[in-house]
């Protein structure tokens, strides 16, 4: 990392902060995934595969949306690493990511709805 000094002198705080300041990548990352989540219809598909495991069919129908729209939801939310899936036979199934950014996302999305998450029975 590049050594840097702050113009204003205002303690120590600002010398800390800037050693330790991640690089610009680490930022992109997390912009990235915000973008994905900047749609409201990925965030309710997001929402849906955080409790169960579902195809583009039952989720087209929960969604009240066309396959090959929410086919290119999906795209983009597994592209960013938030969804993955699992084939059987022909039927592909997806759910969220089992990561610890994805379990966070969720989490995240319940407590600014101020919603508790859906029990499975």
């Amino acid at each position: 990392m590049e050594e840097h000094t702050l113009p204003h002198q205002h303690g120590e705080h600002g010398e800390h902060l800037i050693q330790h300041i991640p690089d610009t990548e680490k930022f992109q990352i997390v912009a990235s995934i915000f973008k994905q989540l900047s749609d409201t219809t990925r965030i309710r598909i997001f929402w849906i595969l955080c409790h169960c495991e579902e195809c583009v069919i039952n989720i087209s129908a929960l969604m009240d949306m066309s396959s090959p729209a929410v086919a290119h939801h999906l795209r983009l939310l597994k592209s960013s690493g938030l969804v993955e899936t699992r084939r059987e036979g022909k039927e592909t199934y997806y759910k969220a990511s089992s990561s610890e950014k994805a379990q966070s996302l969720h989490h995240m999305i319940e407590q600014m709805m101020d919603i508790s998450c859906v029990s499975e029975k």
